[in-house]
């Protein structure tokens, strides 16, 4: 009987690790490798999550000291649903008219002007188009993952990533407008590297441009 229930309880796992596989690489995969190996990281890094157990939504474990590009936000009436995995960091799609979704878009090239250009984005896989800032006119701070990349949006849901000052990364998930990144909390990456929900209309679309304005003040000093 031990051994029956054993043989049932290994098919159910390995039916769940295979549907959730499926889903990983049918929604996308950010920047991580879309085979089995990138699965084994990625679910290393969900069970780190689970064992550290921090709230992503908790802006106290940011410091409102050091520089700030970004003014008082208003507060974000609610959260979107957050998709489960820990890599990519996403929500759950929601409605945007399509103005607000291509205006969303093209802020990255918007502002890809002078010290600043786009190209594909390296944390997501060369998947989307991203902000940067030409390193030689790099003045925020330095991070190996993160490069020079400043923003970019997700062409799924319309979330974006944006790397901020940490006190404007603490403004951000204060207000409601975001969390933190999962491997920040781990250590692996900038605390400042924010994940932005998607706006539900263009008022919420300036108010994100805003950020990502931010963004540039602290990699370029703009």
């Amino acid at each position: 009987m031990f051994f029956t229930a054993s043989l049932s309880l290994i098919a159910l796992a390995a039916l769940w690790i295979s549907r959730d596989y499926a889903a990983w690489i049918a929604f996308g995969t950010g920047g991580t490798p879309a085979n089995w190996s990138g699965y084994l990281k990625i679910t290393k890094f969900r069970l780190l999550r689970i064992w550290a157990g921090d709230d992503l939504r908790d802006p106290s474990m940011l410091s409102s000291q050091g520089p700030s590009y970004l003014g008082d936000l208003p507060k974000r009436n609610d959260r979107p649903r957050i998709m489960s995995r820990t890599l990519p960091q996403r929500q759950y799609p929601e409605p945007l008219d399509q103005t607000t979704t291509d205006y969303l878009h093209s802020l990255p090239k918007k502002y890809a002007t002078g010290n600043l250009y786009l190209d594909k984005s390296i944390t997501e896989g060369r998947t989307t188009d991203a902000l940067y800032v030409k390193p030689e006119y790099h003045i925020g701070h330095k991070d190996s993952t993160l490069g020079d990349e400043i923003a970019h949006v997700h062409p799924a849901e319309n979330s974006l990533h944006v790397w901020l000052t940490e006190a404007d990364a603490k403004k951000v998930v204060s207000a409601g407008w975001g969390e933190r990144f999962p491997l920040a909390s781990l250590k692996m990456v900038d605390v400042g590297w924010t994940f932005v929900y998607a706006p539900r209309s263009m008022e919420e679309a300036l108010v994100i441009e805003e950020i990502i304005k931010a963004g540039i003040g602290h990699l370029a000093g703009k």
